[in-house]
């Protein structure tokens, strides 16, 4: 980011032409979906860039020509599998006083795409960083869905085996915070199901589902609710907006009360924990050491 102080727009131009020239590297937005939605400042960069590294070579030259955008750069792959060699490679260049624009598939590098090594090298190299805002799914989703903006947090990709999964989403149990998530659409099934069990099927969600797209669609319901319209599976790029854990409204007492009334009737006590801790908000693990400190 360039800041002018106390100079005149032209000079501030000047000043900003000038950096952007020398010893930096452009972190650049793409668009999540809608070609339109490129912005004029990212076409500039690309016309002007020495070297653009993308995460997938045919996916920008598809938005080149989707933009109508002609460069003379040297393009090249930066992807999680190469990150970690090809980032000496681009701050080099960068060092040279090569212009260096680093692209996604879509949205901004360094959010669960490759970025961030390029980003801590750049720091620690002291080359410049600039960033061209644009289209993020992320806000985007988080809009949409209904939910409290005031605040949230970005959990990225779930792992996708099952008890890494699990443990990730019952570390978010008692987030209170909306929390946005990345899933892919073969995958979203079973990780609704997976928030089911850990948040209860009444957390109010949202699945929003190709962004700016024609058949952008957002379902916002509780869990139980998402889980059975998407039962015959989704389509297209896939964001999960997750409202955060009610505040506690029920004391430990209560719930101890509660536990010992679904075991007389017959449940465990892990089940009965389980249950009276989805219906209260109350960590489990809190409910369950009060109920054997009641025994």
């Amino acid at each position: 980011m360039c800041i002018c102080w106390g100079r005149g727009w032209a000079n501030h131009l000047t000043e900003c032409s000038r950096w952007h020239t020398r010893r930096v590297i452009i972190l650049a937005a793409t668009p999540i979906g809608n070609h339109d939605d490129a912005s004029p400042r990212v076409a500039s960069a690309f016309m002007q860039a020495d070297v653009i590294a993308a995460e997938d070579t045919r996916k920008l030259h598809d938005l080149l020509r989707r933009i109508n955008v002609t460069t003379q750069a040297r393009i090249v792959s930066y992807h999680e599998h190469n990150e970690s060699e090809r980032t000496p490679d681009l701050i080099e260049a960068a060092q040279r006083g090569e212009q260096v624009v680093v692209v996604t598939d879509a949205g901004t590098p360094g959010v669960s795409d490759p970025g961030y090594r390029l980003v801590k090298a750049a720091h620690e190299s002291g080359v410049g960083l600039t960033h061209l805002p644009g289209p993020s799914a992320v806000v985007a989703a988080l809009v949409l869905s209904g939910l409290p903006t005031d605040r949230f947090c970005f959990e990225g990709f779930l792992p996708r085996k099952t008890g890494a999964r699990r443990a990730v989403l019952e570390q978010l149990e008692q987030e209170q915070r909306t929390m946005v998530f990345y899933e892919a659409p073969h995958r979203a099934g079973a990780t609704v199901a997976a928030m089911i069990e850990v948040f209860g099927p009444t957390r109010p969600a949202a699945l929003c589902r190709e962004l700016t797209k024609t058949h952008e669609e957002v379902l916002s319901a509780t869990l139980a609710d998402i889980a059975e319209r998407i039962t015959r599976g989704v389509k297209g790029e896939v964001v999960l907006v997750v409202g955060g854990a009610p505040q506690d409204k029920t004391d430990l007492p209560q719930a101890v009360h509660m536990v010992r009334q679904r075991m007389e009737a017959g449940h465990t006590m892990k089940d009965a924990v389980a249950q009276v801790a989805q219906e209260t908000g109350l960590r489990r693990r809190a409910v369950y050491e009060a109920v054997l400190h009641t025994n």
